[in-house]
């Protein structure tokens, strides 16, 4: 009966097993959830017993290192290791443990001998954990990504489909290469199968937070309460109320993460972070110096300490600690990059492009030094145009169209705007203008993305989206360029100091100054907003660009922020502006300079709220914001604009507004008049909504009542700086009453959205030569030469007669040689050129040669045509500057001898 003694104790040696592993697995659940100590107390308690088991020492060993215990663990870590030598997981958290012990090169010579023990014994090593383990080490070892994946992560899922650490890794790495679409997919698998983990709920946070804030909120929520304790995740938190300048909140964070481990290092990171931006550069040092004493040369601090102080446009600074953290690990290529990026946005292209291709050749598999990398090329066809302070790139064909336009408008900005802000600008401006708005992104954010965002500044960068990249919704890039310069002015003058709202609130404020269509203005829904729930105090006011709601609440934070620069301006003075941002420039922060310029923090939030309340209790009269419900009894069904309006209780402004514009959908066009009248007794006339005024105007096209449509289209054209469709029919319209500076003046308006198109540009052409502004009609032809036009030939000779106006006779001569070139019988050319060619006393107006019995040219007979509003007249027929010519005269034959003398010498 010997077998049964043998296989009762075999029952009871696997049994204590089972009881062992589920005590670990219960200790390891404690420790998931955040019950660190208890997790501890358990872990200790086993390896004090000498179960033999290396997931107990292992936890151990986490949760000593967690809660900043570090000469424990390295005494736990030593024991262990001499049972468990020939562990690779044990061995990749004795690299942690030395390293916090400061002692890195021995942590380094545990790392490295995880391989030479891989080589001794390979197939020791071919379990899934093994595998994942291996890899981790390889990536740490800087090993090429691709190969790490294939080779051990994809092998284990190869095997088995529901490992799940192997998801984990490869989402880690998706991570580590700002590849967060991967990252999403791999995590968002790993979650279904383990979804008590708030490690992975966390990961998905970071997967998601980039392209889809609401989603990736909510999986750090989960993280939290899945784990209240949770480092990672309140270490986030901290992150976003510091980018959201809310920095007694993210104190207060910090202080419970070192509750937890007195020596966390990102914890005081952040901590020196909040001290630089609140001016305290010596606790700033000392803060650092505090993040580095369990680790003296960890790289993370200061990679950590710069990347935040660019995420707050402080690049200097941040590219002086990613320099600090390379000097602790060379070949650090998170560091590496980040400085790259930060000294492309202060200027110093050449270091920050050679650095970025390093990273590149260094890891090939990070996404976003991949998309940089390819900009780069893009960026080399690029032209660029220089002006006094600006150094403008841009795509070669738009330069030629609209670039001169651009030197006009950032001259005056920076005319303007330094006087007005009392700055210097010692170095030039660099301005980048991308006509695809996935290169904006990427040169902006690193990744593509970013819709919404026109335009961004770095200091001395900008980089904006042109025209061609605004299908949908045109904006105007005048008003883009200008807001934009006026960061560079106030982020120069307090040397990047300032928040948030303050930069975005001026350039707001300014475009209103510069003109009132441009900037924002108040809108129903704004004043619904102001005197809701959504106003923000100013003391906080930086936070309504954090996670707002919808986009519709970031452009209210947008507004609110001009709101608060107008009210500083007009309760405190222009003089009290500026020292706050005098006083922003020596380091105070934005409450101590708000204070010591005005007064308290609460007096200035209620002044504020009632300064804004009241512009918003102004806008529109009373009775426009009543909210009324009709009666059941009251709904007619045969009538389709009863209970037309479904929102609980709207205002009679709302419930006119839709019922217009039922009635004009409907073609009742003295019904939708009618009701429009009603709409518009609601405001004072300057603030009749744009939309009540568009259903307007589409009336009096309708019933072809053009003084009155023309009448409300000016006053959208006054008020809008995109109102694309208005500009384009009252172009039409001036153009039929031959009123060519109104012509001009709104081809120029639609021109501010979109340069790009032979309409405008012809429209704007055509205009300055009736109003006789050449100088204006010489840039229009120019771009329309870039434009393939129909008459090639006539476009030149246009062009050459401006020139010739504007006393730039040598390039009149070569646009009419361009075009003798490509109509050699163009009589009127060769007849303006003869002209040119006579001594100047004798020289009439180049304006004033008009074919005398020779037929008009095709694009002078379209010219003609446009400018007759006869409709009865009927012109000659053309003849084409390319027709030979009957009964040439001597002196055209002489024209033509002379020509070809010039084409010989022509460049």
């Amino acid at each position: 009966m010997k077998w049964i003694s043998h296989l009762s104790l075999v029952v009871v040696l696997f049994s204590s097993s089972l009881l062992a592993a589920a005590d670990v697995r219960d200790a390891e659940q404690q420790f998931r959830q955040g019950e660190y100590r208890q997790a501890l107390a358990a872990a200790k308690a086993e390896v004090d017993r000498g179960v033999w088991n290396e997931r107990w020492p292992r936890l151990l060993i986490q949760c000593q290192l967690l809660l900043g215990q570090y000469p424990q663990a390295r005494a736990t870590y030593e024991a262990a290791l001499q049972r468990y030598s020939s562990s690779i997981p044990l061995r990749q958290l004795g690299g942690d443990v030395y390293r916090f012990n400061n002692d890195p090169v021995r942590g380094e010579r545990e790392l490295e001998a995880i391989l030479e023990i891989v080589r001794r014994s390979p197939w020791r090593y071919s379990d899934k954990e093994n595998l994942i383990a291996i890899g981790r080490y390889f990536l740490h070892r800087g090993e090429d990504a691709k190969k790490v994946l294939e080779l051990f992560y994809d092998r284990v899922r190869n095997t088995d489909a529901n490992f799940v650490d192997a998801y984990v890794a490869s989402g880690e790495l998706a991570l580590d290469k700002h590849d967060y679409a991967m990252a999403a997919k791999d995590l968002d698998r790993a979650a279904k199968m383990k979804p008590d983990d708030p490690q992975i709920a966390f990961l998905q946070f970071e997967a998601w937070q980039s392209s889809d804030s609401q989603r990736a909120q909510a999986m750090r929520a989960r993280a939290l309460s899945l784990n209240p304790n949770h480092l990672p995740s309140l270490l986030s938190l901290a992150d976003d109320a510091i980018d959201a300048e809310q920095f007694e909140q993210a104190e207060e964070i910090l202080q419970t993460i070192l509750r937890i481990n007195p020596y966390q290092p990102q914890a005081w990171a952040y901590h020196a972070v909040i001290a630089h931006l609140q001016g305290h550069f010596e606790a700033e040092r000392l803060l650092r110096k505090a993040a580095l004493c369990r680790w003296e040369s960890n790289p993370e601090v200061d990679h950590l300490i710069g990347n935040k102080l660019s995420r707050h446009y402080r690049f200097t600074e941040g590219a002086e600690y990613q320099q600090r953290s390379l000097k602790k690990k060379p070949d650090f290529v998170e560091a590496k990059f980040q400085l790259a990026q930060d000294l492309l946005r202060i200027g110093q292209d050449e270091a920050g492009w050679k650095m970025a291709d390093e990273v590149f050749q260094q890891d090939g598999y990070n996404v976003v030094a991949h998309n940089l990398v390819n900009l780069h090329d893009v960026l080399r066809k690029f032209t660029t145009l220089e002006a006094e302070g600006f150094q403008i790139r841009m795509d070669a064909r738009e330069a030629r169209i609209y670039g001169d336009d651009v030197i006009d408008l950032l001259a005056e900005a920076r005319r303007t705007l330094t006087e007005k802000y009392a700055v210097e600008l010692d170095e030039p401006t660099i301005i980048e203008i991308f006509p695809q708005q996935k290169d904006f992104a990427i040169r902006t954010f690193g990744v593509p993305g970013g819709a919404g965002f026109l335009g961004v500044c770095f200091g001395r960068l900008i980089t904006a989206n042109s025209p061609a990249s605004q299908t949908q919704t045109p904006a105007n890039w005048q008003a883009v360029l200008w807001h934009e310069f006026c960061h560079v002015v106030t982020l120069q003058k307090t040397k990047n100091r300032m928040p948030r709202w303050l930069s975005e609130g001026i350039s707001v404020y300014e475009e209103l100054q510069r003109d009132g269509r441009w900037g924002q203005s108040m809108t129903p829904t704004y004043r619904e907003m102001i005197l809701g729930d959504a106003f923000t105090p100013m003391s906080d006011l930086s936070s309504a660009f954090m996670q707002p709601k919808s986009a519709m609440h970031l452009q209210f934070a947008y507004y609110e922020s001009s709101l608060a620069v107008r009210y500083i301006v007009e309760q405190h003075g222009f003089d009290t502006l500026k020292k706050i941002l005098s006083d922003l420039a020596i380091g105070l922060s934005i409450n101590d300079a708000l204070t010591r310029s005005i007064g308290s923090l609460e007096v200035i939030d209620q002044q504020f709220a009632d300064f804004s309340k009241s512009l918003a209790n102004d806008y529109g009269k009373p009775e426009a914001w009543k909210r009324e419900t009709p009666e059941a009894d009251e709904l007619d069904p045969n009538d389709p604009f009863s209970g037309l309006v479904d929102e609980p209780s709207p205002t009679r402004f709302e419930i006119l507004l839709k019922q217009a514009a039922a009635q004009v959908a409907a073609k009742k066009w003295s019904e939708a008049l009618d009701t429009i009248a009603e709409t518009r007794e609601l405001f004072e006339e300057p603030d009749v909504p744009i939309a009540v005024l568009s259903l307007e105007a589409e009336v009096y096209r309708q019933q072809q009542a053009t003084d009155q449509e023309l009448q409300v289209l000016t006053s959208i054209a006054n008020r809008s700086s995109d109102s694309v469709a208005s500009y384009r029919r009252l172009i039409e319209l001036t153009e039929q009453q031959q009123d060519w500076e109104a012509v001009a003046r709104y081809a120029d308006q639609l021109a501010a959205v979109n340069p790009l198109t032979a309409e405008v540009q012809e429209q704007i052409a055509h205009a300055a030569e009736q109003t006789g502004t050449y100088q204006r009609s010489v840039r229009a032809l120019q771009a329309l030469t870039e434009m393939e036009p129909i008459d090639p030939a006539g476009l030149r000779f246009r062009l050459a007669k401006s020139l010739a106006e504007v006393g730039e006779t040598s390039d009149a001569r070569r646009q009419l040689l361009i075009a003798l070139e490509q109509a050699p019988r163009f009589r009127d050319a060769h007849r303006l050129l003869l002209r040119l060619n006579q001594p100047p006393a004798s020289e009439p107006s180049p304006a004033a040669v008009e074919p005398k019995t020779d037929e008009p040219t095709e694009s002078e007979a379209k010219a003609e045509k446009r400018s007759d509003p006869d409709p009865s007249a009927e012109p000659d027929p053309p003849v084409k500057p390319d027709e030979p010519a009957a009964n040439d005269d001597p002196a055209e034959a002489d024209a033509q001898a002379d020509v070809d003398t010039q084409q010989e010498k022509a460049p």
